[in-house]
């Protein structure tokens, strides 16, 4: 409907179609229309007085049948629905497509590569990590439901100091549930000691030139962790399409070095090391010294300088790339885009996130896996499922716990704006009642309840008036495609999540002051039943939430 909307004004003015339908606001209450366009913006560009703007546009447009009437107060026009026609093109357009509803060929069938999670292969990841992995897998599924041909990759740092210190302590020998214990200890014995860190770097330099016994270890610490960490991550409900290793762009990374060369901006500082000048580049301002350093004193490569070719072979085999990353590595991003910029290449797409944090002593306190603060994912996930086994049993209700529980974890990180901070209780995610995964999923249930006990088939209705909650669910059900193409456009899943939040209220409202079984308009509300639970269904997809048939 807003896109009819937008349509009908771009016709009278000269501005984009993007820049309408970012203005159309949704008036505070009905008496003031269902939709509303301020006049303000066109006020400044054709110097006329917006309420006279706003009285001249509702004059002169040709309502469509979808619009019953159109009003100008002060500097807004207030577009009126056709109330009986929203509710039976509503109906109608869910109940064909069902699964695809909200879904637009925005994709046709191209290539989407999407890098996320990327967990450095040394320990048992902490619940901080999973935000990385949750808001990558829903993108994902925005993706594909926008048919997207998806391809989720996770980057495996395996030559890394981390890797390196594990190697150190001899921890090729150990099972994963081992691996975080052993690499807090010895991370903070290098902290500690020169020589030790010496050691670490001899042991990366060996591994880099081929050394077969030393390359054994770092696969067999690499393999274990990453066998590890996927195991746990596929609790959530997150699958990958591959696994690319940084060592394998050793040797491409050579070339690069060449390549940035010839740019003139390569150079090699005083301790022999091979640095990019980015000076008179947008991260000057953010750094002392504008520099990004691609190899060390030996020779050996550095991350950034295996990033660079990654990234290259990755934009080589999709245009549509996306890549998610912390809120900390938002300089590095800017650094590693300003190198391929020499490089005429441009850079993924870039979803920064901000981190979960814990409560200790009062204070607010991110996780560290050096130092051994963390708590878990696997832990985590174990807990909520546990919890949603006590609350099912509280409530003496029905529900798989399972799907409860990790309903609530995904919910709870995705609600939020992927760059905002995240302080998570898991009690407050596990309440069925308010802003939460088992509120939404006890809403299907109990829309699928009531469909269960009408027990009946199929039959026509008139749709005459109707009442305001009717009405309120058939226009929030109406705006679920405008919503998947923001979250598209945005390239953020707490559209969608909000959405299904406040699609699951006007439920809830429609289901205490309407009935159903009993009622003359039957029929009607049934179909709405029907379209509600479709597209909370679609909407829970999206967010990799399981629905539930019974709770």
């Amino acid at each position: 409907m807003k896109q009819i909307i937008t349509n009908l004004l771009q016709k009278k003015l000269k501005i984009k179609k993007q820049e309408i339908e970012n203005l159309i606001e949704i008036p505070p209450n009905s008496e003031m229309g269902d939709y509303a366009f301020p006049c303000f913006v066109l006020s400044k560009k054709i110097k006329q007085n917006p309420n006279k703007i706003a009285e001249s546009l509702a004059q002169e447009i040709k309502l469509p049948k979808e619009i019953e009437k159109v009003e100008n107060k002060g500097p807004y026009i207030n577009f009126f629905l056709n109330k009986k026609i929203l509710a039976e093109n509503t109906i109608s357009k869910i109940l064909n497509q069902g699964n695809k509803f909200g879904s637009f060929d925005i994709g046709k069938g191209e290539k989407a590569l999407i890098e996320h999670t990327s967990i450095n292969p040394n320990a048992s990841p902490h619940v901080g990590r999973a935000r990385n992995a949750i808001i990558g897998d829903s993108i994902v599924r925005i993706l594909k439901f926008l048919n997207y041909k998806t391809e989720v990759h996770y980057y495996i740092n395996d030559v890394s100091k981390q890797i390196a210190m594990l190697v150190l302590a001899e921890a090729d020998k150990l099972k994963f549930e081992d691996m975080l214990k052993k690499y807090s200890e010895i991370s903070k014995k290098v902290e500690k000691s020169k020589k030790l860190e010496q050691e670490v770097f001899t042991l990366l330099k060996k591994f880099e030139k081929g050394n077969k016994i030393i390359n054994k270890k770092f696969k067999k610490i690499t393999e274990t962790c990453v066998k590890g960490q996927v195991k746990i991550i596929s609790e959530l409900g997150i699958k990958y399409n591959s696994f690319d290793y940084e060592s394998s762009y050793i040797n491409e990374s050579k070339k690069i070095l060449e390549k940035l060369n010839k740019t003139k901006k390569l150079f090699k500082d005083k301790e022999g090391r091979f640095v990019l000048n980015q000076s008179g580049t947008s991260v000057e301002k953010k750094m002392k010294s504008p520099v990004l350093v691609l190899t060390r004193s030996d020779g050996t490569g550095l991350y950034p300088l295996r990033d660079i070719a990654y990234t290259i072979d990755k934009i080589k085999k999709s245009k549509n790339n996306i890549i998610i990353l912390g809120e900390d590595q938002k300089l590095y991003f800017q650094q590693i885009s300003e190198a391929l910029k020499l490089l005429n290449i441009k850079s993924p797409k870039v979803v920064h996130y901000s981190f979960i944090l814990l409560t200790k002593k009062g204070k607010l306190k991110k996780m560290s896996t050096r130092k051994g603060d963390i708590v878990l994912l696997e832990d985590f996930i174990k807990e909520s499922i546990s919890k949603a086994e006590q609350e099912i049993k509280k409530r003496k209700t029905k529900g798989n716990a399972r799907k409860i529980g990790i309903g609530a974890v995904r919910y709870a990180i995705l609600k939020i704006t992927p760059n905002k901070s995240i302080l998570f209780n898991l009690e407050d995610a596990l309440n069925f009642e308010g802003d939460t995964g088992p509120y939404l999923q006890y809403s299907y249930a109990r829309a699928s309840s009531i469909l269960r006990k009408a027990k009946t088939k199929k039959k026509k209705f008139k749709i005459n008036k109707l009442e305001k909650e009717e009405f309120n669910l058939v226009k929030k059900l109406s705006e679920f495609p405008e919503i998947v193409s923001k979250a598209y456009t945005n390239l953020n899943p707490a559209v969608i999540a909000n959405y299904s939040y406040q699609l699951a209220q006007i439920f809830n409202e429609f289901y205490h002051a309407c009935p159903v079984i009993n009622s003359k308009k039957k029929f009607f509300r049934l179909s709405l039943l029907k379209i509600f639970r479709q597209t909370l269904k679609n909407s829970l997809y999206l967010l990799g939430i399981d629905v539930i048939e019974k709770m």
